[in-house]
């Protein structure tokens, strides 16, 4: 059991609480059981597990598929694992995962989402277990935008991070007027536009443009949106939280879809 926080590993470790640190050595953290068990049930690769004996004695399947399936796996002291957690109250397990291998996801098919400098990391999360959740195939980040692997994303997309292709993107202009080449259509939010969002077709390839949570989308990007929209709000709300913007677009895009798909089979 390591009990020292002068231990090699878990100095390391604890390095991944940065995000300096976390790019540098292409690693991130997966803290608590929940984002353990989502990682294993999609095989997402895990170099290094540490846990608690407490927390194996709870979860004694999950410590066994562990020990079966990652290369290093260290029982850890209730002292070490709170030096190696985020969290204020961890429950017994801390692992590390390398990023993933590709830099953008995959082209799009369906519905995905451009997130241009949100810095929220609970949004940023929200958007993730959203948009797994209706049926996204993609997300993309502007290189201002919070790390993806920032530890209250993860824990914010309720483990989904792993089923939502995503990557940061560095030429932005390059993908979006790739996009605009291959005739996706590329929707904004306006508070002054005049069409509603719901009155949109929905059931083509379609990627929704989010911005930063104070200043919105950036200039650049609105004008290269194909189509803007509207939320219609109350005269005296000035603006809706971007995650639940994208709840409402990514849903109507999914129910417009859903009933597409009903009528051609029917």
């Amino acid at each position: 059991m390591l009990t020292s926080l002068q231990n090699p590993l878990v100095k390391e470790i604890r390095k991944l609480h940065q995000g300096k640190f976390r790019k540098q050595q292409r690693q991130f953290l997966l803290e608590g059981t929940h984002l353990i068990q989502e990682a294993l049930a999609v095989d997402y690769p895990i170099l290094v597990a540490c846990y608690t004996e407490g927390w194996a004695q709870r979860y004694p399947d999950l410590a066994q598929a562990l020990a079966q399936r990652v290369g290093r796996v260290e029982p850890v002291s209730a002292v070490v694992m709170e030096s190696l957690a985020t969290t204020v109250h961890p429950d017994g397990v801390v692992a590390v995962a390398p990023q993933r291998l590709a830099n953008q996801p995959p082209a799009v098919t369906g519905l995905g989402l451009l997130v241009d400098s949100l810095q929220d990391p609970g949004n940023l999360g929200t958007i993730i277990r959203t948009a797994v959740a209706a049926n996204a195939t993609g997300l993309w980040l502007t290189p201002t935008s919070v790390a993806p692997d920032h530890p209250k994303v993860l824990r914010a997309s309720a483990g989904q991070w792993f089923r939502l292709p995503m990557g940061v993107v560095e030429d932005v202009n390059a993908l979006v007027q790739g996009w605009r080449q291959q005739g996706i259509q590329l929707v904004a939010t306006h508070p002054n536009a005049r069409l509603d969002y719901w009155a949109v077709d929905f059931t083509q390839p379609t990627v929704f443009l989010l911005g930063n949570e104070g200043a919105g989308l950036s200039p650049d990007l609105q004008n290269q949106a194909t189509l803007a929209v509207s939320i219609p709000m109350h005269n005296q709300v000035e603006s809706l939280n971007v995650a639940i913007s994208a709840a409402l677009l990514l849903y109507e895009a999914n129910r417009q879809r859903q009933l597409s798909q009903r009528q051609l089979s029917s």
